[in-house]
C-alpha cells in the first residue's frame, strides 16, 4: 500500500465558511490542504469533508491522523 506523502508536519488551521471542501490525503497537492488533483495516477482520493457552519478545524497536513483530515497530533511523532 502506498504513503501518503508529509506535506507538514504541523496542521493547517483554519476558518472555514460552510460548503463542500476535499482534503488532501496523498500529500502531493500544492494547494494544502487542499486536493488540487495531484491525486491522479496514486491509489489516493481526496476526503470530502461537509461544513454546516462556519468554524475553526485544524487540517492534519502530515497525512498520518487517526481522525480522517483532522489532526490528532501525530506530526509530533514523526
Amino acid at each position: 500500500m502506498e504513503k501518503p506523502n508529509i506535506a507538514d508536519k504541523k496542521p493547517a488551521v483554519l476558518e472555514v465558511e460552510p460548503g463542500t471542501y476535499y482534503w488532501c490525503k496523498c500529500g502531493l497537492s500544492k494547494k494544502q490542504p487542499f486536493c488540487d488533483g495531484s491525486h491522479s495516477g496514486t491509489s489516493f482520493t481526496p476526503v470530502e469533508v461537509k461544513v454546516e457552519e462556519k468554524k475553526r478545524i485544524a487540517f492534519c497536513n502530515c497525512k498520518q491522523s487517526n481522525n480522517s483530515y483532522m489532526c490528532d497530533g501525530t506530526h509530533s511523532k514523526l
